[in-house]
């Protein structure tokens, strides 16, 4: 399926998204605190934290949909409230069951656009545009939820605008359709438009995003590309070798710090940490030694958020239970009794 919008050819360079000072407080909860951070054109920027870190919060400020406590949300330097064609500026996928469950998807996107003036041919543009021409006709209410994600975002790119917010655009979708959103996000931003994405996927963000904004109970945790967020985390070294008590002897020798190991097919290894392949090989060589493995690791984005959000996680799985056997009638409608 072609990815390219209908405005693909004007070449975006607006849509700075800037968030200064914003905070939010529900009673004695202060679910955004003094949050600043730019969201600029031309890059996936993937927007992470735990659950109940504020995402969701700080992206309804961005569009009007809540009053911040203090500070400011703006694009190109206004308000959401007080754009002349919103959808013509900035497309938002926050909530894909935000529909009609009676309407059409082409009735639900034509009164889209009728109320920002839209014409009505752009509706059939962006429903062949997220792959929904077949079922157009249909109730919305009967669509899964990755078909209700696909008219989601076929609603935010209708106006073509040089903005876009998503949040958990890929909740619902198969295998395909998470790679198809993939590559068009992807190719929203080539186009110079400004992408926000929340995701609680970390893997998928690895392979979508080149900006990360993290955030922890409201605050600013990082912001930086994906590139220099992992690299926080220590790499390491692992090598295998037939002679490794005597590698591990002239690596400790060499003032490395050396951890044995094993494959997970039991094979022992041992990890050098802060130091590099070509250091491991070369002090293998001088001293003769056989290697049968010679590989650097990294931290995976998921291992870096995990260890930088440790403190700031709302909710906290309590651990496996312990181990028994389960009888009949031990579990109940309600749940385990």
């Amino acid at each position: 399926m072609c990815i390219r919008p209908a405005g693909a050819h004007r070449g975006y360079g607006r849509g700075v998204l800037k968030v200064e000072n914003l905070t939010k407080v529900f009673g004695q909860v202060r679910a955004v605190d003094d949050l600043t951070f730019d969201v600029r054109p031309g890059v996936v920027t993937g927007f992470l934290g735990p659950n109940g870190a504020g995402k969701s919060t700080t992206m309804r400020m961005m569009l009007g949909l809540d009053r911040p406590t203090a500070g400011t949300a703006t694009i190109d330097g206004r308000p959401y409230r007080e754009l002349d064609h919103p959808l013509r500026q900035v497309g938002a996928l926050l909530d894909a069951a935000w529909i009609h469950p009676n309407r059409s998807a082409r009735s639900h996107l034509r009164w889209m656009a009728a109320s920002n003036g839209i014409p009505a041919r752009r509706v059939a543009e962006v429903i062949d545009l997220v792959g929904l021409s077949s079922v157009a006709a249909k109730r919305a209410g009967g669509f899964s939820l990755g078909m209700k994600q696909r008219l989601g975002l076929a609603g935010a790119l209708l106006g073509d605008p040089h903005t876009l917010l998503f949040d958990e655009p890929v909740n619902g979708l198969d295998p395909e359709g998470i790679v198809w959103i993939r590559g068009f996000m992807r190719h929203l931003a080539a186009e110079g438009r400004t992408v926000l994405v929340s995701s609680h996927l970390l893997t998928e963000m690895s392979l979508t995003a080149d900006h990360l904004v993290v955030i922890g109970q409201g605050r600013l945790i990082a912001d930086s590309s994906v590139t220099d967020f992992t690299s926080r985390a220590t790499s390491s070294v692992r090598v295998r070798s037939p002679q490794l008590p005597d590698l591990h002897r002239v690596l400790a020798e060499a003032g490395l710090a050396v951890v044995p190991g094993a494959t997970p097919d039991g094979r022992p290894t041992l990890s050098i940490t802060d130091v590099s392949t070509e250091q491991v090989g070369d002090i293998a060589g001088r001293a003769g030694i056989v290697l049968h493995e010679l590989t650097s690791t990294s931290a995976s984005l998921e291992e870096v958020f995990m260890s930088m959000t440790a403190g700031a996680v709302q909710y906290q799985g309590g651990g496996p239970p312990a181990p028994g056997p389960v009888h009949p009638g031990q579990w109940g409608q309600g749940g385990r009794q």
